[in-house]
């Protein structure tokens, strides 16, 4: 009786052991099938070559790619030069992302080369080029509204954020374009379908000097950034002209943080930009920051509004409850962590296995 006993309390407490150890299995199965958030899906457009934070900001990309927190679907270029684009080459090569389509303005405004695209292009070290790449001219790049229209056709709908840091040129064309072999919607239909915010470095929402400010994105190209604001059909988060200067970035930074290869092509740049040592606003590094991390705290917003552009190119701000445009506001606290970020995200070496 004893031994039919001690059987029955073995075999009872066998069962539990084995309950108690399914219910780990299952728990940590659980926690193993948990996926993480979608990579946000970005499209960069960028005037390349006119200031160096938009190689600054194109590098923070990467580097938040390289977390698997955004995946760069496309740059798009609104400089009229044919260095801009082998320069973005450059620095998609250079993170292991080659295949990054890019796509260039036709008949658009600054078609100087400025003052880095040509010295890192032609950089050589001992009669070889000191970064590989394989677009040679932006002759040789697609048309970007077609780029754009080819890419937002495939994407998931209400999936893309925009981050726009040069002129409004080719997301004002976009918006004009018609039906094409990628989609029968038009430029409006498409947008409103694909894109679900335009993160943009333009405008300026406070008096400088105590009059208001025409930022120089905005009156290069005037009637495009005009039309932009007017027309576009989903939310517009504005990083304005003020935000940059509050966050410099740092020589030393470029001066350090960059050496663990002889050859970087963002620091290069920088260092062909102006004369060494010097620090520079970072106006376009905000726009890709809140595109990638709008929840993080990095910035405050503010009330939702309409922006409109008058005929001095200067952005006026209308508070309104349905509005669907916002800027970005930051204070000093917010100021030391982005400083921090971006130093330490834009020196971030290239992945060994990039996700692409």
């Amino acid at each position: 009786m004893r031994t039919s006993y001690k059987i029955i309390l073995i075999g009872y407490v066998f069962s539990c052991f084995l309950s108690v150890a399914s219910a780990d299995e299952k728990k940590e199965k659980a926690i193993n099938t948990v996926q993480a958030p979608e990579p946000i899906r970005i499209i960069f457009d960028t005037d390349m070559g006119n200031d160096i934070d938009d190689a600054l900001a194109l590098g923070l990309i990467h580097a938040f790619q390289s977390r698997l927190e955004c995946r760069l679907l496309a740059v798009t270029i609104t400089k009229d030069n044919e260095y801009a684009a082998p320069f973005v080459d450059i620095i998609n090569t250079f993170y292991g992302r080659a295949d990054i389509p890019i796509g260039v303005v036709r008949k658009g405004v600054t078609p100087k080369d400025g003052n880095y695209l040509r010295p890192v292009i032609d950089a050589t070290e001992n009669g070889k080029k000191c970064y590989p790449h394989d677009l040679k001219s932006g002759m040789d790049a697609p048309e970007a509204v077609e780029l754009l229209r080819k890419v937002l056709s495939s994407q998931p709908d209400h999936s893309v954020v925009i981050v726009q840091v040069g002129f409004s040129t080719n997301l004002a064309r976009l918006l004009k374009s018609e039906g094409d072999k990628y989609s029968t919607l038009t430029g409006t239909e498409l947008i409103r379908r694909k894109v679900r915010l335009l993160s943009i470095m333009a405008g300026c929402f406070c008096d400088i000097n105590g009059k208001p400010y025409p930022e120089y994105n905005v009156i290069k190209d005037l009637n495009s950034a005009q039309q932009l604001f007017e027309n576009w059909p989903v939310e517009i988060v504005a990083s304005g002209w003020e935000i940059g200067p509050k966050i410099e970035y740092p020589a030393t930074s470029i001066e350090n943080d960059y050496r663990y290869v002889k050859h970087h092509p963002v620091a290069h740049a920088y260092q062909c930009y102006l004369k060494m040592p010097y620090d520079r606003p970072s106006w376009d590094l905000t726009s890709v920051l809140y595109a990638v991390r709008p929840e993080r705290g990095y910035f405050d917003l503010s009330e939702p509004g309409s922006i409109t552009v008058n005929e001095s190119g200067c952005t006026i701000f209308t508070p309104q409850p349905s509005g669907k445009h916002r800027y970005l506001i930051v204070n000093d606290s917010q100021i030391i962590r982005i400083k921090e970020l971006f130093t330490t995200l834009c020196s971030q070496p290239p992945d060994a296995k990039p996700l692409r």
